[in-house]
């Protein structure tokens, strides 16, 4: 569990005309400040009755708390259904984080004997949201601009997902680096610029629960970071790896892929990196067309896929009839 100590200040008074300083002023800390609360508490309470629904979550609080002191975290309160701790760092607040989510997830897909959760799997998720940052502790509470943007955080989550600044993933390791994804640049109240605001991806798919556990793997992660993924277009080459995560593609110039077609969007797709995989979404009118080597064609309508082996991606129409496809293959 983390402890912070203050720091005591000498009581030696130079000035005769003023008081002697207390010795116990605030201290000034460089820590990490996590948020997270119950999301859709109401409809708990509306569905299951007070007397569950508190049950439920204050079973959802017992897991933050535990996973709070387990990652070497302070709790530093509790209002309603929301969680107050603060970290030695970021890389305990996102190890923190995972954890939350992990044992919460776990709470609806296997109750404990005498739980109180019998809902369905999607009834139970929590929001995250923490900030490294400098602060100000004071009578046990926490103050400054990191308290705030870590808050601003978990209000922009949503159920199950865990967000973070820019400045906070700067800080941590390479390998947990690998798990994160920058989602937009947003305002925040109180900021004159905005702030570069990141997803942490604990879970990847509906059968894999998370993206790196308190202990990953060296092993696995290493390999992780290998995977690659190779686009070609005419005698245009792009490489997607930890290094280069994304890419554009559409009839806009500034695309890291252009294509001319005219039933193509301006901004029709884009492929990003997530851990070990690379996802293709489609934001176009029209659609976006996609065949695995060997297999029926599908089309993204709004929607996104995991690419996987090898195969071409069309911008607006079918791959067949199609002159200025991508062709992707996976590279270790």
């Amino acid at each position: 569990m983390c402890s912070a100590e203050r720091i005591e200040h000498p009581t030696v008074n130079h000035d005769k005309t003023q008081p002697n300083l207390p010795s116990n002023l605030a201290a000034q800390l460089d820590v990490a400040v996590l948020f997270a609360d119950v999301a859709g508490s109401t409809r708990l309470y509306e569905t299951y009755g007070d007397t569950r629904a508190k049950a439920m979550i204050d079973e959802c609080l017992r897991c933050m708390r535990e996973a709070t002191a387990d990652c070497r975290g302070r709790v530093i309160k509790m209002i309603g259904d929301e969680i107050m701790c603060v970290f030695p760092g970021a890389e305990d607040a996102f190890l923190g984080a995972t954890e939350m989510q992990i044992r919460v997830s776990e709470l609806s897909g296997a109750p404990a004997s005498g739980s109180m959760i019998r809902p369905g799997p999607q009834s139970l998720a929590i929001r995250v949201g923490f900030h490294a940052g400098s602060v100000i502790e004071e009578d046990g509470d926490l103050f400054g601009d990191t308290v705030n943007v870590a808050s601003r955080m978990t209000a922009l989550a949503k159920g199950s997902q865990i967000m973070t600044t820019g400045a906070t993933v700067a800080r941590l390791p390479d390998l947990m680096k690998v798990s994160t994804r920058e989602i937009a640049a947003l305002a925040v109240r109180g900021k004159e610029d905005a702030i570069p605001v990141f997803e942490v991806i604990w879970q990847a798919s509906e059968d894999l629960t998370m993206a790196i556990t308190m202990r990953p793997h060296l092993a696995n992660v290493a390999e992780l970071i290998q995977q690659s993924l190779r686009l070609e277009r005419g005698d245009t080459a792009i490489v997607l790896d930890l290094n280069h995560p994304g890419v554009t593609m559409g009839r806009d110039p500034q695309c890291a892929i252009t294509v001319t077609d005219r039933q193509a969007s301006r901004l029709h797709a884009r492929i990003e990196r997530r851990r070990d995989k690379f996802f293709l979404i489609d934001q176009s009118t029209n659609g976006t067309f996609v065949t695995f080597d060997g297999e029926p064609e599908i089309v993204l309508m709004r929607e996104e896929v995991m690419l996987r082996g090898r195969g071409r991606i069309a911008f607006g129409h079918s791959v067949a009839d199609n002159e200025q496809t991508v062709r992707f293959s996976m590279v270790r």
